[in-house]
């Protein structure tokens, strides 16, 4: 798959400027040579950053070029896509119009190339601002009465990094506390990068505070960061971590049960996965018994219906898609990749999931063009049952 994605800039190189003849050979020569330059960057970077060359913070840096590049080339694909779509067209009516003069010609191109670069740029923008609060309201037909109205900030995939700095952390944290949230959950990728050059990205996590606790489950980049050293940091910050564990929190004389697992990551055990714990929702299942509402933090929305065959579980909390990042690639490249699971809610079986957009994402991909980052505070509903 990453060899797939590499190779798109390199093609679209030779797609964008073959076609082109005017205003002759050598322009056009010119105009491919400093894209297909442009092209090397993504496998050039990308291989620096797989032999660990470099450190966290020059790492990082490396990472959000190569998805700045990166990007810039997947959304040049959509625009020559038109374009030869067009030219077809024009050729098969045979209106007339010169269509290889209109839409092979040097500017257009150029424009075209332009396009993708400006766009790209906006979407990193995007992606590394700060994330707004979202408050929704969720209906759920299996809550006690004396839970109706408690609100849960999610806060995933914060992925803070040399990049972000401390800052935006700090940001988050403050916009999260502003929200007045019962009860804050952390569904996974809050770093990027080792606990020694890292801590000081996450400090502000300790100041999150909220009357029913606050509680994480590890995500993906977790496992490639040296997973044992994050959750015993985490702790040390004075969160609630769980390891395929189970909170009984008593709220208005009920129980409610926040569970979390661990990631399909730890699957991949090899070059970036050394250490972690494999998602053992039997587990908490268990501990969970005799519970009157249990939510599970999973990272991953595919561990979904898995979930909900238990019949144990109300309310399923995850990441990890980041909302699809671009809108047109989260219905076509994310969700399918994900089970269809992209953002929002969605029934599954008698079990609710909610897919958070995320207040952040991997430095490598950091682009969002119509998909916000979000901090998302839930309030609980119950639901009229017929």
């Amino acid at each position: 798959m990453i060899v797939l994605v590499l190779l798109v800039p390199l093609l679209l190189a030779f797609w964008l400027w073959w076609p082109v003849t005017s205003p002759g050979r050598r322009p056009r020569r010119w105009h491919f040579g400093v894209t297909l330059a442009f092209a090397l960057l993504p496998p050039v970077l990308g291989a620096l950053w797989r032999m660990h060359a470099l450190g966290d913070v020059a790492g990082a840096w490396v990472q959000l070029l190569f998805g700045w590049v990166l990007v810039a080339f997947l959304l040049v694909l959509p625009l020559v896509l038109l374009r030869d779509a067009l030219w077809l067209t024009l050729r098969l009516l045979k209106t007339g119009v010169p269509a290889r003069a209109l839409l092979h010609g040097v500017r257009l191109n150029r424009g075209i190339a332009l396009a993708g670069v400006l766009l790209a740029t906006l979407g990193v923008f995007n992606g590394l601002k700060p994330p707004q609060v979202h408050e929704r309201e969720l209906a759920l037909s299996t809550l006690p009465p004396e839970l109706d109205g408690l609100r849960v900030a999610v806060l995933a995939d914060i992925h803070a990094s040399p990049v972000k700095g401390a800052w935006r952390t700090r940001r988050i944290v403050d916009e999260v506390l502003a929200a007045r949230p019962d009860l804050i959950v952390l569904p996974g990728d809050m770093v990027d990068g080792q606990v020694e050059s890292n801590a000081a990205n996450v400090a502000a996590l300790a100041e999150l505070h909220a009357p029913h606790g606050v509680w994480l489950a590890p995500g993906n980049h977790e496992y490639y960061s040296n997973y044992a050293a994050w959750m015993a940091h985490f702790r040390q910050l004075g969160l609630g971590v769980l390891e395929n564990q189970t909170a009984k929190l008593d709220i208005g004389g009920r129980t409610l049960a926040v569970s979390g697992v661990g990631d399909p990551a730890f699957y991949r055990r090899g070059d970036l996965v050394h250490d972690g714990i494999a998602p053992d929702i039997p587990a908490v299942v268990r501990q969970a018994q005799g519970s009157d509402f249990h939510i599970l933090l999973a990272h991953q929305p595919r561990l979904a219906r898995t979930a909900a065959a238990t019949g144990a579980i109300d309310l399923q909390l995850s990441g990890h898609t980041h909302g699809g990042h671009i809108l047109g690639m989260d219905r076509w490249l994310v969700a399918p990749a994900n089970d269809g699971y992209v953002r929002g809610g969605y029934q599954v079986g008698g079990m609710t999931l909610f897919v958070s957009p995320g207040a952040g994402q991997w430095d490598g991909f950091t682009a969002r063009l119509g998909v916000p980052s979000s901090i998302d505070v839930l309030v609980l509903r119950r639901a009229d049952r017929e």
